[in-house]
């Protein structure tokens, strides 16, 4: 039975500077560090209708598994893009993500919807933590 949960995350930057971070694949590489590392990840980012092939290797220790992800919609001026990813046991793993201007700042606001059978409350616990940690990161990235 799949679950989703949604996450917000508050950021004293602008949106677009916000915006950029979320989609950059280096900036995703470090604020996974210590909880994912990617095989295969390519430069750049995020790119409506991009198909990914990498590994995923759970804290950079256990062998990496085959994981995929397709970016189903991406839309920069509305800052939010859609992502239907499958791979390490996880059946289906929809994300949402959306960069919300919010006074002198912004929210990343987030919802993911995670189908990984009997394992499923595991993922959604993992899944609230990785996002809850790469916050800081993504706030010391921005601070640079």
């Amino acid at each position: 039975m799949p679950k989703t949960i949604a996450l917000t995350h508050a950021y004293e930057a602008a949106p677009e500077a916000v915006w950029a971070l979320a989609t950059d694949f280096d900036a995703l590489q470090t604020v996974m560090e210590g909880l994912v590392s990617f095989e295969g990840l390519p430069d750049g980012r995020l790119q409506r209708g991009q198909h990914l092939e990498v590994g995923v290797s759970l804290f950079g220790k256990l062998p990496a598994q085959p994981y995929t992800m397709d970016v189903i919609e991406l839309d920069d001026a509305e800052m939010r893009f859609k992502s239907r990813e499958a791979g390490a046991g996880v059946k289906s793993w929809q994300h949402e993500l959306q960069v919300v201007p919010v006074g002198q700042g912004c929210e990343i606001r987030e919802q993911i919807t995670i189908d990984a059978g009997l394992l499923t409350p595991l993922y959604v616990a993992w899944a609230r933590y990785m996002y809850k940690r790469r916050h800081p990161k993504r706030l010391e990235l921005l601070a640079q």
